[in-house]
């Protein structure tokens, strides 16, 4: 069974840094592209960040773009994604998806993602 394992998230001060880490079993993640999405109470599941599978390329949402970046590890099955200048308003659960789409407008939509994790929640105190 297809699992996808996300850990790191945590309390920090606004301006703080923390890294996310999505870790694959029963999946090859370079096989996949990798999306971050995150919730917070009451809003949609926002689109964060995807990498493709077929090339590597990253994409942000407006919100993170220049703060977040995103890296996969294909040895160890793992993504990351690395915050900097954390802002109250990045406060949500986030969660890694995978899919095999290489096209990026549906890797910007939760609903096209096929595995996801259980979530891990990063709060932001200002």
């Amino acid at each position: 069974q297809v699992q996808l394992v996300e850990s790191g998230g945590g309390l920090v001060q606004a301006g703080g840094s923390l890294r996310l880490s999505c870790a694959a079993s029963k999946l090859t993640l370079e096989s996949y592209s990798i999306a971050w999405f995150r919730q917070s109470p009451g809003k949609e599941r926002e689109f964060v960040s995807a990498i493709r599978w077929t090339d590597g390329d990253t994409y942000y949402g407006d919100s993170v773009r220049g703060r977040f970046t995103m890296s996969r590890d294909n040895a160890k099955d793992t993504v990351y994604l690395q915050m900097h200048s954390l802002k109250p308003e990045d406060t949500a659960v986030y969660y890694c998806a995978a899919d095999r789409t290489i096209f990026i407008s549906i890797m910007k939509k939760w609903q096209t993602f096929d595995y996801w994790g259980q979530g891990t929640q990063v709060t932001v105190s200002s």
